[in-house]
């Protein structure tokens, strides 16, 4: 994340306090990401489904599989700072488990909303988004995050 948009954030570490301060900022970090994959999700779920004829749930899951290849390399990259130390082949293994976990949720949306409420696939991603978006966050916070419990969480980068 640049110098400006660091500077910008810091308001929250100045109105919150550190435990809340940290979470927002995760939030709002994660945020970023996440329009980054979903673009490149809905790029693809587009691509896939417009222009190559491909059944909407199978587009649906080949976007998503791009987006959270797309946000793992920006999680760990820079949106969770205090990531516990494990092993970058145990820490994929638990990203690709919640992963999988949203893409069985997303998928199961795109077929409520579109197979039985009857929606256009496009207007059916927006809700599927934001409630796959929240479970995404709350999981990888809770796997990535060491809380401030006497732990000592490493100071970002990629082990």
């Amino acid at each position: 994340m640049s110098s400006v948009a660091e500077t910008r954030l810091r308001w929250i570490d100045r109105a919150l306090p550190r435990r809340y301060a940290r979470l927002a900022t995760d939030l709002v970090k994660y945020g970023f990401a996440s329009g980054a994959a979903l673009a490149w999700d809905f790029c693809l779920l587009l691509l896939f489904n417009k222009a190559l004829g491909v059944d909407y749930l199978i587009a649906s899951a080949v976007g998503f599989l791009g987006g959270l290849a797309l946000i793992y390399l920006l999680s760990v990259g820079f949106v969770f700072e205090g990531r516990r130390r494990m092993r970058p082949s145990r820490e994929f293994v638990g990203f690709l488990a919640t992963g999988l976990a949203g893409l069985a949720l997303n998928v199961g949306l795109m077929r409520l909303f579109v197979g039985g409420l009857c929606l256009p696939v496009m207007v059916a991603k927006a809700p599927t988004a934001v409630c796959v978006f929240t479970f995404n966050f709350l999981s990888r916070r809770a796997m990535f995050v060491a809380e401030d419990r006497g732990s000592s969480p490493s100071q970002g980068g990629v082990p």
